[in-house]
């Protein structure tokens, strides 16, 4: 089979990914983003990749902030996931619908997250339609490992945590 970009996006579809929030507190006020594709690259300093399309009219803010954080979400956060990464709804009432705090660089942090990544971007390179950040951990902050939002198939699934079952 062709490797063209409908047969990349389809095999890409088959690889589950963590869902998590990404925010930042840039100029015009806190902003986030829904994303699959954050993955770690080092513990040796702490390190992720958040990769972001180079279109999102958000895109400017994070580079400006230079600090975000990643927030993983559990399956319970489901519409969170959602109403992140749609454009209807205004920033300030995204944020109005849960609990937020902030730590080390002042990105906010989900409270109710399974896990918050609270990073200061250090790198950033453009590949293609997207923007790779490379993020230095510096704060975690750990919530409950009950469950977590994987996104697969074009959908939504609950992963049971070892703890949980």
């Amino acid at each position: 089979m062709a490797t063209d970009r409908q047969c990349f996006r389809e095999a890409m579809s088959r690889l589950g990914a963590a869902v998590s929030v990404i925010t930042t507190d840039a100029a015009e006020g806190d902003i986030g983003f829904t994303a699959s594709a954050v993955c770690s690259v080092t513990d040796d300093p702490p390190t992720l990749l958040v990769c972001m399309n180079r279109h999102s009219r958000l895109n400017a803010a994070f580079k400006a902030a230079g600090r975000l954080c990643v927030n993983v979400l559990s399956h319970e956060q489901e519409a969170l996931s959602a109403l992140f990464a749609g454009n209807e709804v205004p920033m300030a009432a995204r944020f109005a619908q849960t609990g937020w705090t902030r730590l080390v660089t002042g990105a906010p942090v989900l409270e109710s997250a399974v896990a918050s990544f609270d990073c200061k971007i250090d790198q950033i390179t453009e590949v293609g339609t997207h923007s790779v950040l490379f993020c230095g951990v510096a704060a975690i902050r750990l919530g409950s490992a009950g469950s977590g939002l994987i996104y697969h198939g074009r959908a939504y699934h609950k992963i049971i945590g070892a703890d949980a079952a």
